[in-house]
């Protein structure tokens, strides 16, 4: 078995490595399908949308293909709708689907519980548990091969946007974190960002060091190209201060100076909230400059946090910043939003209950919830961007994780939400 399982990780890396970046999945598919007898072998990616899946396929300029077509590239949007495939990405869970010719098999695309895609595999046997074992194996490895080869071409990007980004909507883009997840011993988090249809400045950032957990949410002042600058010019700043290894002070007051200097439109700011975890010990630093408040789930109740107040960044030059602490215990689910959570009709929203509803829910699944809860009380065009990002706090950092195929299943939604 050993053999086997190498031998196929060892045709898979020759296949993308051989492939060009924009070939190298259908190449590895290709060995996949070869290698498991299978009759066919795709790739879903996950839309950015976060509610559907696109096939994409290479389809020659005259030939057939429906779907949304770039030259000779065409991707086919599959909104979920509560079947096998949503299933299975949203509780990292394969599934194995009867069809009158033989079985498909759906296989989350993982890594560190990004929700990738799915591979999708059509077998004329039922699978074995040894088969699935093998499958998921594989799946997770096309995660790396995604990963890797997205950094160099635009086909991934284009297959996941349903709808054309606007200007300052790829300045934003551009602005957030490569994975919007990420599980490790002692945590789990996730942000989502749900964007109005005037790009309204909001991001939120995270960064992993040894012992140490950065993260950041911040919502830049107005709206469009201007509102996208601001943030560029604030979430610049804290990451080099970030990556000059200062504390959050440092980082409120390097981000606020360069604003008031820089700042195309003078005046300009950003609210933020910083944050800094240490993972040995669950103390967690906390700077507010003009936020709304992070919130703290514990023992079935929600809290906001009393943490000093400061100014925005780059509202005034001689702004003083202090930050809070709070020391996290194992089960604690910490929250940060935006104000595009709480303004105009979303005001309406019983948050509190929101989060309760959710609290179940592994916190990929848990920001994505709530984003509908807001469009479903404010409608599907938002006045204002509308940003969430959940930590989970779990204690034992020392410890490995316990995974399966990219994701801890320890820790996987077991159900999806109403």
């Amino acid at each position: 078995m050993t053999s086997r399982r190498g031998r196929i990780m060892a045709d898979v890396l020759e296949a993308a490595e051989n492939a060009s970046p924009v070939e190298a999945v259908e190449a590895v598919t290709r060995v996949l399908g070869k290698t498991l007898g299978a009759h066919d072998v795709a790739f879903l990616i996950a839309d950015l949308s976060g509610r559907a899946l696109v096939r994409l396929a290479h389809v020659p300029p005259d030939g057939a293909g429906a779907g949304r077509r770039d030259a000779d590239e065409v991707a086919m949007v599959m909104p979920f709708d509560g079947g096998p495939a949503e299933q299975a990405l949203r509780t990292q869970t394969t599934q194995v689907v009867p069809q009158p010719d033989g079985w498909v098999v759906l296989a989350p695309v993982t890594d560190r519980g990004e929700a990738i895609g799915l591979l999708e595999m059509s077998l004329p046997d039922e699978p074995t548990a040894l088969t699935l074992e093998e499958i998921g194996r594989t799946a997770h490895a096309l995660a790396f091969v995604v990963i890797a080869n997205r950094r160099y071409t635009d086909l991934f990007e284009w297959g996941q946007r349903t709808t054309p980004f606007t200007l300052s909507g790829e300045i934003q883009r551009r602005l957030l974190p490569s994975s919007f997840t990420c599980e490790g011993s002692a945590f789990t988090l996730s942000g989502w960002l749900e964007p109005a249809a005037s790009i309204g400045g909001d991001t939120f950032d995270y960064s992993l060091a040894r012992d140490v957990l950065h993260f950041s949410v911040t919502d830049a002042m107005g709206h469009g190209v201007t509102s996208a600058l601001t943030a560029t010019l604030g979430v610049g700043s804290l990451r080099n201060s970030r990556r000059r290894g200062v504390g959050l002070v440092q980082q409120a007051d390097a981000a606020n100076a360069d604003l008031v200097e820089n700042a195309t439109v003078p005046g300009s700011y950003i609210t933020a909230v910083l944050g800094r975890l240490d993972l040995r010990t669950g103390v967690c630093a906390l700077l507010n400059a003009g936020h709304v408040p992070p919130m703290l789930m514990r023992d079935g109740g929600t809290e906001a946090l009393p943490l000093p107040a400061g100014f925005p960044l780059g509202m005034f030059a001689e702004a003083d910043y202090r930050a809070g602490e709070i020391t996290l215990r194992p089960g604690d689910r910490l929250v940060v939003v935006t104000d595009g959570v709480r303004e105009r009709n979303a005001a309406s929203l019983d948050l509190p209950e929101v989060l309760r509803s959710t609290s179940g829910l592994h916190p990929r699944e848990a920001v994505r919830a709530l984003a509908d809860a807001v469009l479903d009380i404010s409608g599907p065009t938002l006045a204002d961007d509308a940003t969430l990002f959940i930590l989970d706090w779990y204690g034992g950092h020392s410890e490995d994780r316990r995974t399966s195929a990219g994701a801890d299943q320890r820790r996987a939604s077991t159900a999806l939400p109403d």
